[in-house]
């Protein structure tokens, strides 16, 4: 079940999402809960997949918005990673920080359910 502590062990920064959220502890849970189902990590899959760096780089960027807004750490900093490689067009090996994100995605997915 998603509660701040669990966000904490999970690696979350809550003070700090908290705080974006005005510390409404029920705003800040329900936008966390909308994170592991996010359009944008399909589209950044896709985009990679294909190495369209401009569709990748706009999917990474909104979900670094989302990600370090809510201050969710161990998504967020892979997602910066992959950003910066995408913004700069970088024709890399992405397999290593696609898997960090994926893993992250799916240990939030794990603790937001009910």
């Amino acid at each position: 079940m998603l509660t701040i502590d669990e966000l904490k062990k999970y690696g979350a920064d809550t003070t700090t999402g908290l705080m974006r959220c005005v510390n409404k502890e029920s705003l800040y849970l329900r936008l966390v809960k909308t994170v592991p189902s996010h359009a944008h990590f399909n589209e950044l899959y896709l985009a990679i997949e294909s190495h369209d760096f401009e569709k990748g780089f706009q999917a990474a960027h909104g979900l670094k918005g989302v990600t370090m807004n809510l201050a969710l750490t161990p998504l967020s900093e892979p997602i910066e990673k992959i950003t910066e490689l995408l913004r700069a067009k970088q024709d890399v090996d992405y397999s290593a920080l696609l898997k960090q994100i994926e893993d992250a995605r799916r240990a939030l997915e794990e603790i937001c359910k009910d």
